[in-house]
């Protein structure tokens, strides 16, 4: 099989295009021929060598659609529609950057869609995501006012999207004047220009606060998030599109306001109820949601894709297909 493999830390051109066998099915693990995987920005932390444990080489990856060439427990049978989500693919064991993948069982979800494997390819981690971070770590509640810090990446575009249809006012923000109306048409009632103090724009608007933030930018931006909300308000980081994981000077006492909450979000594939991802895709089919995908590569393509990826141009999810 064709696999991309990240041969040591480093630029995109790390990755090369090789010969691999086919892994073998075992107990306990499913092999899934893959039709489509969406790329997500720690997969740049892994190939720079910043993710922890991860050996070299390796073959990226933490998603995947596609259908079950293999699976010895018979629990799955050969050709059905399944995706699979994180549980370490590409850090512990070689992900979906191939033509096949052998993962855990646990991590299988399936599924049945009539939708392109491109489109396809964009939903699971996405999903998951944007589902966890809204309902299990926000809580959010119809009529509350979210702020969504990096409205333009594929997570906040969805996130802006659930947020609306759950009954929430959503003001989502962008560095690019040009971007606000792409915003609007996503469905944001109110859009901000974000120079990373956003904290008196904020309170102009809502002077007790904002109710909920979705902080995706990270620890760039995380001191002037908690300066946003109301008392009893929370922020959920779950994105690092700031390219910075560690936070200088951060103190609790100072920077989380009185009553203030601050949580983070790092779902796995068992947060996700294998329903849930079944109506989430009924919902693309029938026009409820929209899943936007900025460009679809090609397997041969991902050191232009990796490139793309890192030159924050995305309006969307970028997604190679097999």
């Amino acid at each position: 099989m064709k696999a991309a493999v990240t041969t040591k830390p480093g630029s995109p051109e790390v990755i090369e295009l090789l010969d691999k066998s086919i892994p073998l099915a075992n107990k306990g693990w499913v092999l899934i021929k893959i039709k489509a995987f969406g790329l997500n920005r720690s997969e740049i932390f892994t190939r720079k060598g910043e993710s922890p444990n991860v050996e070299f080489p390796r073959v990226q990856g933490i998603e995947c659609v596609g259908i079950v060439e293999e699976d010895p427990s018979g629990k799955y049978k050969k050709g059905q529609q399944v995706a699979s989500i994180m549980g370490g693919m590409g850090r512990d064991f070689d992900g979906s950057y191939a033509e096949y993948t052998l993962v855990p069982e646990k991590i299988v979800l399936p599924f049945h869609s009539e939708l392109p494997w491109v489109t396809l390819g964009a939903i699971p981690e996405m999903f998951q995501t944007v589902s966890g971070s809204l309902s299990q770590a926000l809580e959010v509640k119809k009529n509350e006012v979210l702020l969504i810090r990096g409205g333009t990446s594929s997570i906040g575009m969805l996130a802006c999207q659930l947020a609306k249809h759950l009954g929430l006012k959503v003001i989502s923000t962008t560095r690019k004047p040009e971007k606000e109306q792409y915003l609007k048409a996503n469905g944001a009632d109110l859009v901000i220009i974000d120079n990373g103090n956003i904290k008196e724009i904020v309170k102009n608007l809502f002077p007790e606060g904002v109710d909920k933030v979705l902080e995706l930018i990270g620890t760039r931006t995380l001191k002037d998030s908690l300066k946003c909300i109301k008392p009893r308000g929370m922020v959920c980081m779950t994105g690092i599109l700031g390219n910075e994981w560690t936070m200088k000077e951060f103190t609790p006492m100072g920077d989380i306001p009185s009553l203030g909450r601050l949580t983070v979000y790092m779902g796995e594939a068992e947060n996700l109820q294998k329903q849930s991802l079944q109506q989430f895709i009924d919902a693309v089919e029938s026009g409820d949601i929209r899943i936007t995908v900025d460009r679809a590569f090609k397997l041969d393509e991902i050191i232009e894709a990796h490139k793309y990826m890192e030159s924050n141009q995305a309006k969307g999810k970028i997604v190679v297909q097999i």
